[in-house]
């Protein structure tokens, strides 16, 4: 008998490894070694579990067409400009930036510019909580909606799980078109359960933008259950820019509706009409990892310094060596985290990441409260903000957005801005762990590089 369950178990083994295989092959599906190793370990180990969760869970890019190979630059092109001409994203563009100081300047930014709508609102966040401040966003929203404007708001199904599900009803039952990105219940016909809409933009006729990391909630504007708000980035554009992003949210609204998910698709490629700003959309809608590869080159082109800040620091392989040997060739490095952040299994899992960026001599600072922003300088010749965290699962599997930043003005302020939320950090220091301690890190990275 004892024999006869081994066969069974190693027909299973083998049988969930060709899947694994041809699906990953069909799929055309590029992801982390220990990411692939993660997956075939536990499709040794328990195939009956493993199996149905891989092809569940394990997508991580929609099908893509047949690429078309991008058309040659013609006269001088900015690098990051040539890069989105190969992505078949849309060119840089004009527009006007706005950031905000606070969580407060955030909120009434935010408040004003839904006031001010006339014709439309488009709204994509991936929390909207029934707290104060989402109420009070949700007021206006609806007064707009009331006053003649097409209001529409697209939130992610994972992030409604995080929130009271009661600012929805009120939404809908005020005639506010609402969508869920992906619910959380039922499962569309080979789509990934695991693909979460991160991005968080509110649209105003087409021109205005509100974005960044800020979700809708309390802890990002005013307090979390009493305590002071998270430290947090976000801010306005205006222009051309701003139909850029309205174009990849209508996109986004399409692929949230079942019956339209079928044919939609992302942002048209543009030349666009020449400017200072990139939108850089990122996840399984783009054919190509666009912000990682982005964030690679910009590390080999950097000269004097990069600035960064995330709330969580598990990069892609890739990145991480790419700073690490910006920080060997004297490139100063310096890294904003939170000392202790939202999430703790982010904290555990980057212990590795920290050591080996403190270890090339990077400069690590651990900031005393949680900190949410997500934005990167190079030098004095680029920047990116936006929701894009330094994590894998940011990095490679979420819907994401960031700007790129060409200006002297707006490198200049986020530069400014991360060099000031620095001053009450402590540097992080780094310890040689304990054997067990190594081991379990490795399989923490192992068992949690898509939660």
């Amino acid at each position: 008998m004892t024999t006869l369950w081994v066969s069974w178990h190693a027909l299973a083994v083998i049988g969930g490894l060709l899947i694994y295989a041809v699906v990953t092959r069909l799929r055309r599906d590029r992801r982390p070694p220990v990411a692939a190793i993660a997956w075939v370990l536990a499709l040794v180990l328990a195939p009956y579990l493993a199996l149905p969760l891989y092809l569940v869970f394990g997508g991580r890019k929609h099908r893509p067409g047949a690429q078309v190979p991008a058309p040659a630059a013609a006269g001088h092109e900015h690098w990051t400009a040539a890069y989105a001409r190969g992505f078949g994203l849309a060119g840089p563009v004009a527009g006007e930036v706005d950031f905000h100081a606070d969580g407060a300047a955030s909120l009434r930014g935010l408040i004003d510019l839904v006031g001010a709508a006339g014709s439309a609102l488009d709204v994509a966040t991936f929390v909207f909580a029934a707290d104060a401040d989402g109420e009070r966003v949700a007021a206006a929203l609806i007064d707009r909606q009331r006053a003649g404007v097409r209001v529409r708001v697209l939130i992610d199904g994972a992030g409604l799980l995080l929130a009271r599900r009661g600012i929805v009803t009120r939404l809908r039952r005020a005639g506010v078109a609402v969508r869920l990105f992906q619910p959380p219940w039922g499962l569309r016909l080979g789509q990934a359960r695991n693909l979460r809409n991160h991005r968080k933009w509110t649209i105003a006729d087409g021109r205005r933008v509100w974005m960044g990391g800020r979700n809708l909630a309390a802890e990002y504007f005013s307090a979390d259950r009493g305590g002071p708000p998270w430290t947090d980035l976000t801010f306005e554009l205006d222009g051309p820019i701003g139909a850029v992003v309205a174009r990849q949210f209508e996109a986004d609204w399409r692929r949230a509706d079942p019956q339209a998910a079928a044919v939609a698709s992302a942002v048209p490629s543009g030349a666009g009409t020449g400017g200072d700003l990139l939108f850089v959309p990122s996840g399984p809608d783009q054919a190509e990892d666009t912000v990682l590869a982005l964030l690679i080159a910009a590390c080999s082109r950097a000269e004097r310094r990069i600035v960064a800040v995330t709330p969580y620091f598990v990069p892609d392989p890739g990145l991480l060596q790419a700073l690490r040997l910006a920080a060997l060739r004297g490139v100063a490095v310096d890294l904003l985290v939170p000392e202790r952040s939202n999430h703790r299994i982010a904290d555990l899992a980057r212990s590795r990441a920290l050591r080996s960026l403190a270890g090339a001599g990077a400069r690590i600072h651990l900031a005393p409260g949680m900190v949410h922003a997500k934005a990167i300088v190079f030098d004095d010749a680029l920047a990116l903000a936006g929701s894009v965290n330094l994590d894998t699962r940011s990095l490679l599997i979420n819907y994401e957005s960031m700007v790129a930043f060409r200006a002297a003005a707006p490198i200049a302020w986020l530069s400014g801005w991360i060099a000031a939320q620095t001053v009450a950090a402590r540097r992080y220091v780094a310890v040689e762990p304990s054997f067990a301690r190594d081991v379990g890190e490795g399989l923490l990275l192992a068992l949690t590089f898509e939660v």
